[in-house]
């Protein structure tokens, strides 16, 4: 019941953000100026995603167990800063990714985001502390990003703030999960690490460095992406890069499972008004490495004593998987190997992801 608490909340404060943006629009309208303001942004549907992930896919029940993250994806901001037709804090949002971004770039877009991710040991029926296997913990926070692009290179800052620990309600989700599922509760929850207040600073920049397009011919498209991310919650260095071939393929920067800054519904170039306003399949193959500092799911609480095990400090995931896109819609599935992530760890992960995208 607490987590679907949560998701109503959260729900409900995008509702009461959209409402407010339509009051102003209101209020305002007769004191708008000529230039593009929210009567314009409707012009450009916005994009809802929500994604899960889960061991259940490759049937294990371990270490990265289950995530989810709902994100909205706005419509283009270019040169909405001074229009008096937008809400007072969409323009203030605008300056923020001004200085967070500096350069020239076609156009801009923002993201936030809710999201939980869960972590626990391989033996579920234990109640005493497992010093050889990785902690119980959880991760439940909001996130905002900043999506800046040209043609072919887009840049993303993304800050997260969330609570790691019982705060973070993996347990009774989990445990809520199992219960519908009629799936065994893992029995050692009370171990789990400490509350603890996470912030996660992430910024990193995709580049389309390959693109094959010839009539008859299924199309194909490279992406590199590199970055680095700052925080008590994870440190580290990243790069990596996608492949894709189909019938169509999406004006975007890849395709990835839940990570920061993943999001790829990059602002629309200025002659096009849809993101999802045609329909094919591709297929893609994914790589990313990570040089880790730290993690905190791995390394424990970092004001206070808890549990934690030896990490790796260089990690990787492949990823393979299929997109079906619809005028509207897209469903995305991928599967994901994960590399050891620390010393004591038997064996490599797998787990599946699962993507479904809707215009509004």
């Amino acid at each position: 019941m607490h987590i679907a608490r949560f998701f109503h909340i959260s729900v409900a404060a995008f509702l009461l953000l959209f409402s407010l943006t339509a009051q102003a629009e209101e209020q305002n309208s007769e004191t708008c100026t000529s230039k593009p303001g929210v009567r314009a942004l409707k012009n450009y549907p916005d994009v809802f995603n929500f994604y899960y992930e889960n061991d259940m896919f490759t049937g294990t029940d371990r270490n990265y167990t289950s995530g989810m993250k709902f994100s909205w994806i706005s419509a283009n901001l270019e040169d909405y800063i001074n229009d008096p037709c937008l809400p007072k804090w969409v323009r203030q949002l605008n300056r923020i990714s001004e200085t967070v971004q500096p350069g020239a770039f076609d156009t801009r877009n923002m993201v936030v985001s809710a999201g939980q991710a869960m972590y626990t040991p391989t033996d579920k029926k234990r109640t005493d502390l497992i010093k050889d296997d990785r902690p119980y913990a959880g991760w439940l926070y909001l996130g905002l990003a900043y999506n800046a692009r040209t043609e072919k290179q887009m840049d993303v800052v993304e800050i997260d703030v969330g609570m790691v620990g019982p705060a973070s309600m993996a347990r009774e989700a989990q445990n809520w999960i199992h219960q519908i599922r009629d799936i065994e509760h893992f029995n050692g929850w009370g171990n789990q690490l400490r509350n603890e207040l996470g912030i996660q600073l992430v910024k990193e920049r995709k580049m389309r460095v390959l693109e094959i397009s010839n009539p008859g011919w299924p199309k194909i498209d490279a992406i590199t992406h590199y970055g680095f991310s700052l925080g008590n919650v994870k440190t580290y260095l990243n790069a990596g890069m996608e492949m894709r071939i189909g019938s169509y393929l999406p004006n975007d920067f890849g395709t990835s499972p839940i990570r920061p800054a993943s999001d790829s519904n990059a602002p629309l170039p200025e002659h096009q008004s849809r993101r999802l306003s045609d329909g094919g399949v591709h297929a893609f193959i994914a790589v990313d490495g990570r040089a880790v500092a730290r993690d905190i799911f791995l390394d424990g609480n970092t004001f206070s004593d808890s549990h934690s095990v030896s990490k790796r400090y260089l990690v990787g995931d492949v990823a393979a998987g299929l997109a079906w896109q619809w005028v509207g819609g897209k469903i995305t599935y991928a599967h994901i190997l994960r590399s050891k992530e620390f010393r004591e760890q038997k064996d490599a992960q797998n787990f599946g992801s699962i993507t479904l995208s809707l215009e509004y």
